[in-house]
């Protein structure tokens, strides 16, 4: 089998958990958008995933991503929107404005404020995702909110922050996105994308903003992400196999 029909294969096969999924949840599937994890993956990949119909495309390493994202551009004739999805030190913001068109891990103050000036700098409106921890893992990057629920000058501190992101400038705050813990039993994350949700609509409400989306579900989750209100899932390995190294 050509590589183009494996990846064409493994597209089908995601988006039928997809539908799956939402169905599950009485959902429409026009509701999940699928982010094709390309990073560590070469051009030919992400190539082969456009002929079957994928637009968005998420890396996560600046260096690797200048390389690729406009090799991709110019080589197409259809746009496609590419995702950050990694984490982002403050000296490489802004390398991250010209390439990417939605940022999944605003993770502090600091870089909403160094994307907001750059983005403001260019003209561009960044849509950007406020990456929380909702787990609790220490080794996870993310605003502090796995006791949320029951700790009120977490959540305080957390929409003050979710507030402040709102209102800079050339960015626009578009949701949420997580990381659940990495388990063999995929029913075992559904707690965390549940308080996800929750926290969601907590947000909305009380800062009466619009948060429409949820980024969370990957590979081994995303069908159980789906089912608590995923908006957006994060796929690399079931597209494109194993990361390369």
């Amino acid at each position: 089998m050509s590589r183009e029909r494996e990846i064409a294969n493994n597209i089908d096969e995601v988006q039928e958990q997809i539908a799956l999924a939402c169905a599950r949840a009485g959902r429409s599937v026009d509701d999940v958008k699928l982010v094709a994890v390309s990073k560590t993956k070469p051009i030919e990949d992400i190539l082969a995933a456009t002929k079957v119909g994928i637009r968005d495309f998420g890396e996560n390493r600046i260096e690797e991503a200048s390389e690729k994202i406009p090799a991709v551009n110019d080589m197409l004739d259809q746009t496609v929107v590419w995702h950050m999805i990694g984490h982002i030190q403050s000296r490489k913001a802004r390398d991250v404005v010209p390439l990417f068109a939605s940022v999944h891990s605003v993770d502090s103050l600091k870089i909403a404020r160094k994307l907001s000036s750059l983005a403001s700098e260019e003209g561009k409106t960044l849509n950007v995702f406020a990456e929380v921890n909702v787990s609790g893992e220490p080794q996870k990057y993310g605003f502090e909110a796995s006791n949320w629920q029951i700790d009120a000058q977490q959540f305080d501190m957390l929409q003050q922050t979710i507030s402040q992101i709102a209102q800079l400038p050339g960015l626009k705050l578009v949701g949420l996105m997580t990381m659940a813990p990495f388990v063999s039993d995929a029913e075992r994350t559904r707690p965390v994308f549940a308080s996800m949700a929750a926290l969601r609509s907590e947000l909305a409400s009380k800062l009466a903003i619009s948060l429409p989306h949820l980024s969370m579900g990957m590979t081994n989750d995303y069908t159980v992400a789906i089912e608590e209100g995923a908006t957006m899932v994060r796929v690399g390995t079931a597209i494109f196999g194993a990361r390369n190294t």
